[in-house]
């Protein structure tokens, strides 16, 4: 089984090495000739077990992740995990201090607004340390603010401080880890570039991310916590708090305890993990995948800096530019669709922009190769030469 070698820049789910495909669809059907294939057996089987272990330890391997810190596979994506950091994370608060805890929001992007409003929505005092468009003129997602216009919340009353490293819609991403005050916990959702580049886990709290960007296919959300947070109060002692409990699937120390096998973790999607960080291990681990995203996201950018004054708007600062989601807009009535169609004819897709932002998006995900992103490139020059 084979298909033919594709330039496909979808912001997710993504494209996954053909490498892994190949060997998934056979598992899928009958894996090690045991006669069943993945999707078929029990999750708690010896198997499944053996596979659950595989894709925490190619992560671990991978990250570098002290013994600090746990790895555990979810469901509900990274839109689910908003709730699962803000039950344990003020369970964890509430062991630590005997108090229910405020909750910190950077928001640079719509992922973080979601994650932010899902904390108001459940009844948590949110602070917005700060909310990016304020900074715009038009109102949109354009940068990350200089630090000195932070406001966190009394690190005594603050239980984490959220961020979304990367935002795939609005093509924002933090350059570095950003400081937060001394003693709060740091929540992040690296769903767009975990295993993109190295990362200093003990930094952390918590980390998650869903599986379909650089990772997996959707239906697993991966979830690295601290194991100091595991340590929680009682139902009865969360209830007298007025901190709401987290479904059991979502309580961390039960999915811990359990090996992420509470419930029916779906083990295809899983293997798929295990194949994944297999193959990246194999190619050069984290380092060398860093290298060539780096080389990938110059050479796009380049391309599109390079074109006359007015062809392409790339609204989004420089110093705040994604790696991963390399956003833009093109000037001209009807030259969006000259390009979005020339881009089809020459076999590239994927590459229109969210609904709520319009223009274009160029997801420079791990899978996507450099011949695919050197096509791309030809296109956007011989589009510029016709346009110039």
């Amino acid at each position: 089984m084979s298909r033919p070698s594709l330039c496909y820049f979808g912001a997710g789910p993504a494209i996954l090495p053909i490498e892994v495909l190949e060997q998934a669809s056979k598992d899928l059907v009958n894996y090690n000739e045991s006669g069943l294939g993945l999707g078929e057996i029990s999750h708690r089987s010896a198997t499944g077990i053996a596979v659950v272990d595989s894709a925490k330890n190619n992560i671990r391997e991978l990250l570098d992740i002290p013994d600090s810190h746990e790895v555990v596979f979810l469901q509900g994506g990274g839109t689910g995990l908003f709730a699962v950091a803000l039950y344990n994370m003020l369970a964890a608060f509430a062991k630590k201090t005997g108090k229910k805890g405020k909750v910190d929001y950077i928001v640079t992007g719509s992922w973080s607004k979601k994650a932010s409003d899902e904390a108001i929505r459940l009844g948590i005092d949110t602070n917005i340390v700060v909310d990016s468009r304020k900074a715009n003129p038009a109102g949109k997602f354009v940068s990350i603010p200089d630090t000195s216009t932070w406001k966190f919340g009394n690190p005594e009353e603050t239980a984490y401080v959220y961020y979304c490293d990367n935002e795939t819609v609005d093509g924002v991403e933090f350059p570095s880890v950003p400081q937060i005050p001394e003693g709060v916990e740091l929540v992040c959702d690296m769903s767009s570039n975990i295993l993109t580049r190295k990362v200093n886990v003990s930094k952390y709290g918590m980390i998650f991310a869903g599986a379909q960007k650089n990772v997996g296919i959707a239906g697993v959300t991966i979830c690295i916590v601290k194991r100091s947070l595991l340590d929680q109060p009682t139902s009865a002692e969360l209830r007298a708090l007025d901190i709401p409990l987290a479904p059991i699937v979502f309580d961390l120390p039960t999915v811990v305890k359990n090996n992420s096998l509470y419930n029916t973790l779906p083990i295809f999607n899983t293997h798929v993990i295990s194949l994944t960080t297999k193959l990246l291990i194999e190619s050069g681990g984290i380092e060398a995948q860093e290298k060539r995203t780096a080389l990938k996201t110059e050479k796009l950018y380049n391309a599109l800096d390079s074109a006359p004054e007015g062809i392409f708007n790339l609204p989004v600062e420089r110093r705040s530019r994604s790696r991963m989601n390399i956003v833009f807009t093109i000037s001209g009535e009807g030259r969006e669709k000259q390009f979005l169609d020339g881009a089809k004819e020459r076999g590239i897709t994927g590459i229109t922009g969210h609904r709520s932002v319009g223009g274009f998006r160029i997801s420079n995900y791990n899978a996507v190769t450099e011949e695919a992103v050197d096509k791309l490139i030809n296109w956007i020059n011989e589009f510029v030469k016709t346009h110039s």
